[in-house]
């Protein structure tokens, strides 16, 4: 079984992974979502986020764009990382789980929270 994260604003993907309200979490199983529920975000600092989605069992993060700190433990994890997203996180989760979904790689360089995350 496969569990996919998706960083998100209610049921939108969040621009920002560590500054999103709540994480879609997707169970698949035969290429088929078969559970899903939103945790809260627990709140964001750094190194954080990554470690506590690893211990939820997480194999997929989704987000529209995420720091390189983050992604680099995500990898010592060996949880994927897809950023670029956007749209409804169901829908996201879907793509990826039908191969449509592609990382665009992009890495959010400033913190100053101006959603000005570019590859």
């Amino acid at each position: 079984m496969a569990k996919i994260a998706v960083a998100s604003e209610n049921e939108k993907v969040t621009e920002h992974f560590g500054h999103c309200l709540n994480f879609n979490i997707y169970e698949v199983e035969n290429g088929q979502i078969v559970k899903s529920e939103s945790i809260p975000n627990p709140g964001h600092k750094p190194g954080f986020l990554p470690n506590y989605l690893h211990d939820l069992g997480v194999n997929v993060i989704i987000s529209g764009g995420m720091g390189g700190g983050a992604i680099d433990i995500f990898n010592s994890h060996q949880i994927e990382v897809v950023v670029g997203a956007s749209g409804v996180a169901s829908e996201a989760a879907a793509a990826y789980i039908a191969g449509t979904l592609q990382s665009t790689g992009s890495v959010c360089h400033d913190h100053q929270h101006q959603d000005s995350c570019s590859g």
